[in-house]
This record gives structure tokens, C-alpha cells and sequence, in this order.
């Protein structure tokens, strides 16, 4: 198996672990793991979108403004990340019916999962989309650090969530953010000496 294709099953992998997460632990309690998926929540409490149709319509415009900011290669992982993701938020929202024990191992294996599919996202140079996008291009231009802007806005959402929904939501999303970024950090710093596909993302235009 060559580079490319070890790549592209990596991401695929990733896309999936984070999928899972997202359509089996955190949103049967509407929790978001991220500001896309708060959307994607807030357009099925509205108006009744398929989690998986709304987690795809709440990435794509901002995907049409990465393809000119990041690059072709970054948007095309990033667009087969986002399919990928909400291929599989759809099947296991709608053909599964699944148990939940309590909502704290929800919340705790959601975000391990979801930390480990975004950090293989990261590691090929992809993005889980959503607002990591907006925050990127917000960071640049104003030389502020993105980390820092994509929860500013992530906040937004999550707040937004909790006031229509229920306000212990941003609550359950700040606890599952805190999980997975630690996992996301530990996977990003990971020396994996044997195996060279994966990249150290840049998010300079390419």
C-alpha cells in the first residue's frame, strides 16, 4: 500500500471514528461536538433535517470558501472528511436504535472517539470541516490565534444550543470539547517514526 492510499484510508478511518461518535454518543442527547454539529442539531429540532443532511449543509459554504483560502488537496480531504462523516451520522442515526447507560459515559466515550477521528483527520492533512474553516480564515486575517477563535464561535453555537434546546447542553459540550481536544493534542504530538504518511498540516494557502 503506497503513501496516497495509506493517506486515504486514514482519513476515511478517521471520518468514521468521528461519525460514530457523534450519531451513537452525543447527539441522541443533543449534544454538539462541535459548532457544524451544533447547527446541524439546531436545523433538526427546527425543521426536522436529517442530522447527517444538516451536518453536510451546515459544512458546505464554507467548504466552497476553503477551496480559494486553503487549496484544492486540503478542501477535497476535507470534503471527503465532511462526506464520509455525515454518511455515517445518517445510517446510524436513522437504521440503529441503541442503549444508552448514562449520559456521563456518553459524553466520555463521544469524546474520546471523536478526539481520536479528528486527531487521524489532522495527522493527513485534513479537517473535520465546520467551524474550524470560518476560524482559520479569521485567524489568518487578523493574525489572531485560531485555537482561540474557532471556541469563541464554537461558544456561540454552543450557547445558541442550550438557550432552544436545553441549557445544560453547553454544559455536556464544553466537558466533551475539553475530552477530545486532549486526545486531539495527544494523537497530533504522536512520533510515529515507522510510519511516514502522515502529514504535519499547514494551513497556509496553498
Amino acid at each position: 500500500m503506497n503513501r496516497t492510499m495509506l493517506t486515504y484510508v486514514s482519513l476515511f478511518i478517521g471520518a468514521t471514528v468521528q461519525g460514530v461518535a457523534m450519531s451513537l454518543f452525543l447527539f441522541p442527547h443533543s449534544i454538539p461536538s462541535g459548532g457544524a454539529a451544533g447547527l446541524a442539531i439546531l436545523l433538526n429540532y427546527f425543521f426536522h433535517l436529517p442530522l447527517g443532511l444538516g451536518l453536510w449543509f451546515s459544512n458546505a459554504v464554507f467548504l466552497i470558501f476553503a477551496l480559494n483560502y486553503f487549496g484544492f488537496t486540503w478542501t477535497v480531504k476535507t470534503i471527503l472528511s465532511v462526506a464520509t462523516t455525515s454518511t455515517v451520522v445518517s445510517f446510524f442515526s436513522q437504521s440503529l436504535i441503541h442503549p444508552h447507560i448514562h449520559i456521563s459515559l456518553d459524553i466520555l466515550f463521544g469524546g474520546i472517539l471523536f478526539g481520536i477521528g479528528v486527531g487521524l483527520l489532522i495527522r493527513v492533512g485534513s479537517s473535520s470541516g465546520g467551524m474550524v474553516i470560518p476560524a482559520l480564515m479569521i485567524a489568518n486575517h487578523r493574525q489572531w490565534n485560531p485555537g482561540k477563535v474557532m471556541f469563541a464561535i464554537n461558544l456561540f453555537i454552543f450557547l445558541l444550543t442550550s438557550i432552544v434546546i436545553d441549557y445544560k447542553i453547553v454544559f455536556y459540550a464544553i466537558i466533551c470539547q475539553f475530552i477530545s481536544s486532549n486526545i486531539i493534542d495527544y494523537i497530533y504530538e504522536l512520533k510515529l517514526q515507522q510510519v511516514k504518511i502522515f502529514l504535519t498540516p499547514s494551513w497556509r494557502k496553498k
